[in-house]
């Protein structure tokens, strides 16, 4: 049966829009008319319960996308593995619940591809949820996605709520965490490959082997495929939302370099740790709604290293996703 919920003269509230995702929605939203609610970290802390439903009763959004989260790479995972836990379980239940108090109509909740097992088979098909164990590098994050997940499909199930939720894979872009330790592999590998060309390091050495294959979409492209879903889908089942094509991290090390301008030797370090060996997923339910991607990887990559070069030029070193 064919869905469509209007967004014309709709309040849209974009919980965690300064982050690279809900920015990038809010950008999106622009094109439609209606009205985004926004909420800064000084003004609304989505981790207290009270707060967040005094907001909601006070701002009467009619809508609601939920890509604030707690986000972090490997490394950060590791080292703050309660802060994960806790602090996504508390947005996602809060929000939710507030949204479903304060009557809104629709929600789409943000989670991510590390939802699934570390061994699903390839392409990740939607329904790989819940099948085997998760990958142990990002457990955490991935048990509260879960979580925020399934309490959207409980409150359609028990109330009718018309919640869904999207699953992207390795998202990238303007507004990402360019931090060298704490982000994900792309910026991550954008900002050291950037500081060895500047450096003029004769190589570059990446983390793990190289081999494992990772999928990756631009933060334009996901906020597209998001309002395109607030707009026509509604279903008990979540769906995935990528490209479509993978890539192994080597390769993307090389087509970085490429990008960039470094010419020096990339090398692997096979103590760290290489995390899922594979993690593409299957996006055809979403294709088949008539959506597709925009950029292709290497174009992506060419206008997020011009943004990353454009802000640290005028000094903002943090580069961080809030």
């Amino acid at each position: 049966m064919d869905y469509t919920y209007r967004l014309d003269a709709k309040r849209v509230f974009v919980a965690g829009h300064r982050g690279m995702v809900g920015s990038a929605v809010a950008r999106r939203l622009e094109e439609e008319n209606c009205e985004v609610l926004m909420a800064p970290r000084d003004v609304l802390d989505l981790r207290n319960q009270d707060a967040v439903y005094r907001w909601m009763t006070e701002t009467r959004p009619d809508a609601v996308v939920l890509a604030a989260a707690k986000v972090g790479g490997i490394l950060a995972n590791d080292r703050y593995p309660a802060d994960f836990l806790l602090d996504n379980l508390l947005i996602e239940t809060n929000v939710i619940h507030a949204a479903f108090r304060c009557d809104v109509d629709r929600l789409l909740f943000l989670g991510s591809s590390c939802i699934y097992p570390k061994l699903a088979p390839q392409p990740i098909l939607e329904d790989a949820l819940l099948t085997g164990p998760l990958e142990p590098t990002n457990e955490w994050y991935a048990i509260a996605k879960i979580a925020g997940l399934k309490l959207c499909q409980a409150y359609r199930r028990q109330y009718g709520a018309d919640y869904v939720s999207a699953m992207p894979c390795n998202l990238y872009g303007p507004g990402d965490n360019f931090d060298p330790e704490n982000s994900h592999v792309v910026p991550a590998l954008i900002r050291r490959t950037h500081d060895a060309k500047i450096g003029r390091e004769p190589s570059l050495t990446i983390w793990g082997s190289g081999r494992p294959r990772r999928e990756f979409l631009h933060v334009d492209d996901a906020a597209d495929a998001i309002v395109h879903m607030l707009k026509t889908y509604s279903a008990d089942g979540h769906l995935n939302v990528g490209s479509g094509q993978d890539i192994s991290i080597l390769d993307l090390a090389v087509l970085i370099a490429d990008v960039i301008g470094f010419t020096g030797e990339i090398q692997t370090d096979s103590a760290k740790p290489d995390g899922t060996p594979c993690k593409l997923m299957d996006v055809s339910k979403l294709f088949a709604t008539g959506w597709r991607p925009k950029y292709t990887l290497r174009a992506g990559l060419e206008l997020t290293y011009a943004w990353f070069k454009s802000h640290t030029e005028i000094g903002d070193l943090r580069l961080k996703a809030v």
